[in-house]
């Protein structure tokens, strides 16, 4: 069975945490539980992220125009980034005030069999949700750990659905959990207690995802095993000598940049030059389809290395 693309996992986990907000709204609504709630206000902030993402990906396709002659693509970076602030500032920040008040001004949790058909349906919904975005993961992540693959991960639409999906089960389980023992010992604040736990949960999530989409933001190279085989390509192309430098960025998850400076042979005549560097583009697109540009510089050893220093001193600080 083929992956499920990037989209229709946003779009399923859109579809699962709607029902599952609503559902939990509900539930404590009439039984008065603080994690409960906590639980309510995570889902309706994965719902609304999810719509982040959505607006981020419709937006990442626009075309290249006169004010940004690269295009569009880094939206999405942004986007995910937003998403990473609200689960934050929103989900764990309201989730651990609502605990922190169940604390001070605790109250009895009634009719807690709500919590607990609601908190079982909701798993049920989350696995399923999980399960989907697991999938798309594991087909793109590659021969490397799962840890490894969201550093380098260029697409934050899989791993921050994935992410969330994982602290929403983690959260049912601790909501479950502080409810079942506030309801048996009669210690309502195990219900504020799981309330702020589910808010730490939440906290760090959101810091992991703004790490990495902050160094998306900023711009990453493209994967290491991209670029060697960017350097293949280009070495041995006829009348390269030498690569004196190759740089990648990613403007998208399938959007990189391309720079490169090459010596050519002495020997060669500006068309034999034109050639080369026309063979390279089209042999470097083929492989690569995600290469979307490609800027090829003609330079000696000697004049690279003189501006590399050049560029290097006037980045360094003044003493």
């Amino acid at each position: 069975m083929a992956a499920p693309s990037s989209k229709a996992i946003v779009y399923a986990a859109f579809a699962g945490n709607s029902l599952i907000a609503v559902t939990k709204f509900f539930a404590a609504a009439l039984t008065g539980s603080s994690a409960m709630l906590a639980e309510a206000i995570h889902s309706l902030v994965d719902t609304g992220n999810q719509s982040l993402l959505l607006i981020g990906m419709r937006r990442a396709k626009r075309p290249a125009d006169a004010r940004h002659p690269f295009g569009y693509g880094a939206e999405i970076y942004f986007w995910a980034f937003v998403v990473a602030v609200l689960i934050f500032g929103v989900g764990a920040g309201v989730s651990i005030y609502e605990g922190v008040s169940k604390l001070r001004a605790p109250h009895p949790i009634e009719n807690a069999y709500i919590n607990y058909i609601v908190l079982g349906f909701a798993f049920i919904f989350e696995a399923g949700a999980w399960w989907f975005a697991w999938q798309g993961f594991s087909a793109s992540k590659g021969k490397v750990g799962y840890l490894t693959a969201i550093v380098r991960s260029k697409d934050p639409t899989i791993f921050t659905v994935l992410l969330e999906d994982t602290a929403a089960m983690l959260g049912i389980i601790v909501a479950f959990l502080g409810i079942l023992l506030a309801d048996l010992t009669g210690q309502v604040w195990l219900d504020g207690a799981a309330s702020i736990f589910i808010g730490l949960i939440l906290a760090s999530v959101a810091t992991l995802l703004a790490y990495e989409t902050k160094g998306l933001l900023i711009g990453e190279a493209a994967a290491p095993e991209v670029v060697r085989a960017l350097r293949k390509i280009v070495g041995e192309t006829e009348g390269v000598t030498t690569i004196n430098e190759l740089r990648t960025v990613h403007f998208g998850p399938t959007d990189i940049l391309l720079a490169v400076s090459v010596d050519f042979a002495d020997a060669l005549s500006s068309r034999q030059v034109e050639k080369s560097v026309t063979a390279i583009e089209a042999s470097i697109k083929a492989a690569h389809p995600a290469i979307t540009r490609v800027f090829i510089e003609a330079q000696s050893p000697a004049d690279a290395k003189a501006e590399k220093t050049k560029t290097a001193s006037k980045r360094s600080p003044k003493k």
